[in-house]
């Protein structure tokens, strides 16, 4: 069975450089350390670090090790920092991550619920590329990240995901413009607006942006992302302006400007996923991220009933 002071020894090697530089780091004695890590080569049945005149280096399989070991060193500090606050306070608190424009909308009601059974929360507000290294490192223990249909996150195998909504996207049109009698619009009238400017995420490799680009560039046709925004309301502010059409998530519509129109798209394609994902665990997710789900699905469900569609269309 694993020591974590064998992985303790092997990160402090691949940080100093050598066995003693390790030790001192770590306060022990170089037998000591020389003892961690040949229980741990003997456990795994391969060498893990090099030794040379120069001082020591991982090998491939230690470098492995090492990324496996920091997620269990740093869970295992997690959980007794947990257990000794909760038996301190009576609460527990988990890391969350979440991204920006899902959190002006639903952090209120999910914090609000998850008081109410004494878990608080520490938040992390990122786009979803980064939220998902967070969620393959442990260093979150749940985040809320969307995505489309047929455009996977790239979380790795043991990271459990919780589909929770399907949210539709919305074509943002200037109320002025050529098109805005249309009350729906297929794919192919969608196709049409090649000629207008649109309004896109800041965020290199956004996926909505990527779910636009494919379908226009799958048909041959050219378009023009000419502004860029991550904030959906400034993006609504630029089509009321007359500036561009731009696509916007129903969850994420506040209040709907004048000279803004918004129509819904038939093609089931333009819609985002939004997934709550969190490390797995032996026996399941542990019942505060459980809590966490539930606070979310509800949150999620209140927010959608009160969906602004009388704004769609504020002419």
């Amino acid at each position: 069975m694993l020591d974590p002071r064998q992985l303790q020894a092997l990160a402090a090697v691949a940080a100093e450089g050598s066995v003693a530089r390790a030790a001192k780091r770590l306060g022990w004695s170089q037998p000591t350390v020389d003892y961690h890590l040949k229980a741990l080569d003997r456990l795994v049945g391969s060498a893990l670090t090099m030794r040379s005149a120069r001082g020591s280096a991982l090998t491939s399989a230690g470098a492995l090790m090492l990324e496996r070991g920091d997620e269990i060193l740093a869970l295992s500090d997690r959980a007794l920092a947990d257990v000794r606050e909760f038996a301190q306070v009576g609460r527990t608190r988990l890391r969350f991550g979440s991204f920006p424009t899902a959190a002006a909308r639903l952090l209120p009601g999910i914090a609000a619920r998850l008081a109410e059974v004494g878990i608080e929360l520490d938040v992390i507000l990122e786009e979803i590329s980064p939220l998902v290294a967070r969620v393959n490192q442990r260093t979150v223990d749940a985040a809320l990240v969307y995505t489309a249909s047929g455009y996977p996150l790239q979380f790795r195998t043991e990271v459990h995901t919780t589909p929770l909504l399907t949210d539709p996207l919305m074509l943002a049109l200037p109320a002025s413009h050529p098109e805005a009698g249309r009350q729906s619009f297929t794919t192919e009238a969608l196709l049409d607006l090649s000629e207008d400017p649109w309004v896109f995420s800041a965020t290199p490799g956004d996926t909505l942006d990527e779910v636009v680009v494919d379908a226009f560039t799958g048909e041959g046709r050219h378009f023009d992302a000419g502004i860029r925004t991550d904030d959906y309301a400034v993006a609504l502010g630029l089509v009321a302006a007359g500036l561009g059409v731009a696509l916007i998530p129903r969850l994420a519509i506040g209040s709907v400007p004048a000279g803004a129109i918004l129509r819904p798209i038939t093609d089931p394609r333009f819609a985002r996923e939004i997934l709550l994902a969190a490390p797995a665990t032996p026996g399941g997710p542990p019942p505060a991220v459980r809590q966490l789900a539930e606070a979310v699905r509800r949150t999620l469900s209140a927010s959608t009933e009160r969906s602004p569609t009388s704004l769609w269309d504020p002419r």
